[in-house]
């Protein structure tokens, strides 16, 4: 059976190899053959069988070399290769690419193999990793709803080459996004649609996590000593924190980035994924941007959300008498005069008043309201009323009764100051300085000769 020998075996099969030809030739017993190999005396027996019919290819199993039933075929693995490649899905992270693929190609494949032939072509994940910084990290809250954490990024999402701030909100207990909106800055605007997401699809949390923004905490209220505080002083609340107090919301600001760090690793991942989103969807403005996400916030909550320790909400109820639009908005104060007409911002506005809304007295001090969503309205005595633009009438100036005007004298034409000095002959003193030396000289000679 030597020259059978020509088969590519690994160590143990080698070692099988041996001890079966010495068991058929003799030198060995079944129970010593069966000792060597770890085997039974059955299953000895059975490859003694089949190495004195087969030879030594009955100790090679029958898949070897043999392309594995669940493989991927050659077409559909260069097709996977060339999506990964295209323009389309260039920047996607490998996680990220099986997710796109299941979505849009109808392809599935496991990460796994997705890595494996990614790295055999050569191709890595355009994902950077970090170095590894051990910290001590936060507990998540037990409940969802008990902390909100809310930030904004800038970033070039549309790859145009143009900044735009992404404003979110995610759930502390369980990872979802409560909130997403964009605009062209962080700004105001986009922190109260966040807030109005929050409120209207999940109800009113208990604490908001935010940065040291002027839109959440005045700056002056940094700067006011132990002093001020004990004396009494109250610095007022930005808007956004005058809202919040209207809601029944803490607002708590963080310390450092990395104490709202789950926020921060939203942005990371978002910043990864959103861009390609968008561009599988052909998206390229902000309104369109903003109805997408409406729809990508289910679809990211349901691969990344985790289950709450505790089952129960924290979010309370959003009663049925309140307003949203008369809380997220800018609220300011003034006064109306005895026709119902205020002055903001260098217009005048009069208010309008129904029959089922009580009358404004003169002077009285009224909220003026200001959003997209109710434009300019006036809120007084929890009543809201609508209002118009006014222009008020410009007083003229009184003018002085009028009086005959006395005619102006005017010169002729033959007068010197106008044209006469050319009609009259130029004064020459030629012949008059030799008379008047002449009579100085009598004078002087003559009294004193």
């Amino acid at each position: 059976m030597n020259n059978e020998v020509h088969y590519q075996l690994s160590q143990k099969q080698l070692n099988r190899y041996t001890i079966l030809q010495k068991l058929v030739d003799g030198d060995f017993t079944l129970a010593q053959a069966a000792s060597s190999l770890g085997l039974s005396n059955r299953q000895v027996i059975r490859l003694k069988k089949g190495f004195i019919q087969e030879g030594p290819a009955v100790l090679i199993h029958k898949n070897t070399n043999c392309k594995p039933a669940h493989a991927l075929g050659d077409e559909l693995a260069a097709k996977i290769i060339s999506l990964k490649q295209s323009e389309l899905y260039r920047d996607a992270n490998f996680l990220h690419f099986q997710e796109l693929l299941s979505r849009h190609e109808n392809i599935t494949i496991s990460y796994s193999a997705l890595h494996s032939l990614l790295t055999k072509a050569k191709i890595q994940s355009p994902k950077k990793r970090r170095r590894f910084k051990p910290h001590r990290r936060r507990k998540r809250k037990l409940q969802e709803g008990l902390l909100i954490q809310m930030d904004a990024t800038p970033f070039e999402w549309f790859g145009s080459g143009d900044k735009y701030a992404l404003h979110g909100a995610i759930d502390d207990a369980t990872g979802k996004i409560v909130g997403l909106y964009l605009t062209k800055n962080e700004c105001l605007m986009g922190y109260w649609e966040v807030t109005r997401q929050i409120v209207l699809n999940h109800g009113i949390p208990v604490s908001l996590y935010t940065d040291r923004h002027a839109i959440f905490l005045s700056t002056v209220a940094t700067r006011l000593s132990v002093e001020d505080q004990l004396a009494g002083k109250v610095i007022n609340d930005t808007q956004f924190g005058r809202a919040m107090n209207e809601l029944g919301i803490t607002i708590i600001p963080a310390r450092s980035p990395q104490a709202k760090g789950r926020v921060e690793r939203l942005w990371e991942t978002l910043q990864s994924r959103l861009p390609i989103e968008f561009k599988l969807a052909g998206i390229s403005t902000i309104d369109q941007a903003n109805e997408f996400l409406l729809k990508y916030i289910p679809l990211f909550n349901q691969m990344f959300a985790v289950e709450p320790v505790n089952a129960v909400s924290a979010f309370r109820t959003v009663s049925s008498k309140l307003n949203i639009d008369t809380v997220l908005c800018v609220k300011l104060t003034r006064s109306v005069d005895a026709g119902g007409v205020f002055s903001f911002y260098n217009k005048h506005f009069k208010v309008i008043t129904k029959p089922s809304l009580p009358l404004l007295p003169p002077k009285a001090k009224i909220s003026v309201l200001v959003s997209p969503h109710i434009g300019i309205a006036v809120e007084w005595k929890l009543q809201l009323y609508p209002v118009l633009p006014y222009i008020k009438p410009v007083k003229k100036e009184p003018v002085a009764p009028s009086s005959k005007q006395k005619s102006t004298w005017r010169p002729p034409d033959s007068h010197y100051y106008k044209y006469g000095h050319t009609l009259i002959n130029k004064v020459s003193f030629e012949d008059t300085d030799k008379d008047i030396l002449a009579m100085l000289e009598s004078i002087f000679l003559c009294k004193y000769a």
